[in-house]
């Protein structure tokens, strides 16, 4: 099986730099709210050698502009919004990714909880020849223990636009697809972290598009909220049904082993 919007020629766009611009100025209102404040705001931004989600690289391997922020109540309420360019020969016709969440976390000694709404929304995002978005919505709860995180994601609408309309194979929908994942982060020397993850993606009534994912890596923090980091990253997804072609015929496995660059600074 091999989706319907591969080998299709698209025109690639960049991540709306106005989204960049708020991020920036969120960053400086973040130093100056109040001590007494119950809540706490936070903002990111980085460079990263491309953009890849759960393995699969969405920028064909090009570079991505990345960042968001978040407001937490001193309760454990949290919500926030994050956004990166993405390839349109990956994701027919979006102009980028923004991502808005919420939920409530809470830490009891060594071990923190988190659960919450995510929803992916793609402007512009539509599989090519029919009408199906992009746009998906995931309940995820997480549990960690010191440096050891284990965190379940559920979707509650389609997976990505897997669906009959999108498919025409008459397998029904993909509501119900589900990601399970273990992560590491041990800081092994101040300022330096070990990364390991692995984590697998079910998609429901496309088993074939379904895979595992995992990835070693290392970061290093410096004053200021710097951080740099190196990381190996590789699937089991099908290459077949993973590698996507652009109009000049360029093609990609987007779930083949790649290293991810980034440089990020957290306000």
């Amino acid at each position: 099986m091999k989706r319907r919007y591969k080998n299709v020629t698209s025109t690639k766009h960049n991540v709306v730099t106005a989204l960049i611009a708020s991020l920036l100025a969120a960053a400086s209102g973040a130093h100056a709210q109040e001590a007494s404040s119950p809540y706490t705001v936070s903002a990111n931004v980085g460079l990263f050698s491309q953009y890849v989600f759960r393995g699969i690289s969405y920028t064909q391997e090009k570079p991505a502009v990345q960042g968001g922020f978040d407001l937490a109540h001193e309760s454990g309420l949290y919500a926030g919004i994050w956004g990166t360019n993405v390839s349109d020969t990956a994701l027919n016709n979006a102009v980028g990714e923004i991502d808005v969440y919420g939920g409530y976390a809470k830490s009891i000694g060594d071990f923190s909880y988190d659960v919450g709404l995510l929803q992916f929304t793609f402007p512009g995002g539509e599989i090519n020849g029919t009408n199906e978005k992009y746009n998906t919505l995931e309940i995820y709860a997480g549990v960690t223990w010191k440096f050891l995180n284990v965190k379940y994601s559920q979707t509650l609408t389609d997976y990505f636009g897997f669906n009959d309309k999108s498919f025409g194979l008459g397998q029904g929908d993909s509501d119900g697809s589900h990601y399970i994942e273990g992560n590491l982060a041990y800081e092994f020397i101040p300022g330096w972290k070990a990364l390991a993850h692995v984590g697998r993606q079910h998609v429901r009534n496309y088993g074939d598009y379904s895979f595992t994912d995992w990835k070693l890596g290392v970061t290093k923090d410096f004053d200021g909220g710097w951080q740099l980091g190196v990381a190996w990253i590789d699937t089991s997804a099908d290459s077949e049904l993973y590698t996507l072609c652009d109009g000049n015929s360029r093609c990609k496995d987007t779930g083949a082993s790649k290293w991810l660059l980034h440089l990020k600074r957290t306000f």
